[in-house]
């Protein structure tokens, strides 16, 4: 596949009206031709010997195969990048963390056609799920990344910062923002952080309902306390809060200590959560008492809202190609004068604590990247 050609996409369903729906969505897209479509597993395998695709979107809930008993055979066989579109809820979140383990590259929820907006946003949704995952690194591999439409900035959540405001000294406060390959990444550094090390908010690009499983599970796996978070929450030394889906996460000053507001508002750089929420308001509140981190993840969303953050004298990061899933937002955020320093991902935990036992002058452990103006 070329970076001309467009994204070759095979739909697993076993519903009609959903793979009528997926179909309609993806042949809007200019970049994305659908290969064909199969109501089980054992047809996709027979289309898949006929003619191989570039992405898979994949039912969980099917007759004669369930879709994580064939996404493990794919990968076992010939790996090609999986979506999991699924209607489970937060009852059957547990799944999200079995098939991203299995080797799926994102999990979306399945579209619906009850309202027009909603409808909308499950366009913008799937066809962003399969370009990022055309671009994702699968064991090793590698694939040319691809851009993506206009999209709305932060200004319609927040307005822009203020240039040559000044923000006093106050608590440390760490955040992250992430998208496709991020949940096995954000368990990698969260995991080995100690429970005193400064507060932490995340914006993880994640489907409504699952943010909260997926906070659950990582309480279990870390030192750190870890929740999605709710509207008023304190950002506190040793915690982590996760941005719920499908809303926007804003960090607040209250006094020397932040806490977050939960807001709903249209799509931002064609998320919700957005990172570059997030960041304009860490610029607007924390300044150089703030460092952001932008991790793996398709398209550019987070990276307007980490030069503001230097801009505003926050320590910021990017994560290195290497061992990212995929290079798109770390990439966008280097190549505008958003990162300080490009990091890779097993230095990313001692960069947090450095940074919350440190004054502003963090180790340099990364390499640097040139100054703003």
């Amino acid at each position: 596949m070329s970076i001309t050609d467009p994204i070759r996409v095979l739909v697993v369903d076993d519903s009609a009206s959903v793979r009528q729906t997926l179909v309609a969505i993806l042949e809007e897209a200019p970049d994305i031709a659908v290969l064909g479509t199969a109501a089980d597993p054992y047809a996709a395998a027979r289309r898949i010997q006929e003619d191989m695709p570039d992405v898979i979107i994949l039912d969980l809930e099917m007759p004669r195969m369930d879709g994580l008993t064939f996404l493990r055979k794919i990968m076992a066989q010939k790996p090609i990048p999986v979506i999991i579109c699924s209607t489970l809820t937060e009852r059957g979140s547990h799944m999200l963390f079995d098939v991203l383990e299995a080797g799926a590259v994102d999990v979306i929820p399945k579209p619906r056609v009850d309202t027009r907006q909603f409808l909308l946003e499950s366009s913008v949704r799937v066809c962003d799920a399969v370009r990022a995952a055309a671009g994702a690194r699968l064991r090793g591999g590698k694939r040319p990344s691809r851009l993506v439409e206009a999209k709305l900035t932060a200004d319609v959540m927040i307005p822009p910062p203020i240039p040559g405001r000044v923000v006093t000294q106050t608590d440390r406060v760490v955040c992250i923002g992430v998208s496709t390959g991020g949940t096995e990444s954000l368990r990698d550094v969260l995991e080995v952080l100690p429970v005193d090390c400064p507060g932490i908010v995340i914006v993880q690009h994640m489907p409504e309902h699952f943010t909260a499983a997926f906070a659950k599970r990582l309480n279990g796996l870390c030192a750190i306390a870890v929740k999605e978070a709710e509207d008023g929450d304190a950002v506190l030394p040793g915690r982590a809060l996760i941005a719920p889906g499908a809303r926007h996460m804003l960090l607040q000053r209250n006094g020397g200590r932040y806490c977050v507001a939960i807001k709903d508002g249209p799509l931002v750089s064609r998320h919700r959560p957005s990172v570059d929420v997030l960041f304009r308001s860490a610029a607007q509140c924390a300044g150089g008492n703030a460092l952001g981190i932008i991790m793996t993840g398709m398209g550019d969303d987070g990276a307007n809202g980490l030069l503001e953050m230097r801009k505003a004298g926050a320590a910021t990061l990017a994560q290195d190609e290497e061992s990212c899933v995929v290079f798109g937002m770390p990439k966008e955020a280097i190549e505008r004068g958003a990162a300080e320093r490009i990091v890779s991902l097993d230095r990313l935990h001692g960069e947090i604590v450095r940074f919350g036992m440190t004054p502003r002058s963090p180790a340099i452990t990364g390499r640097r990247v040139a100054s703003i103006a």
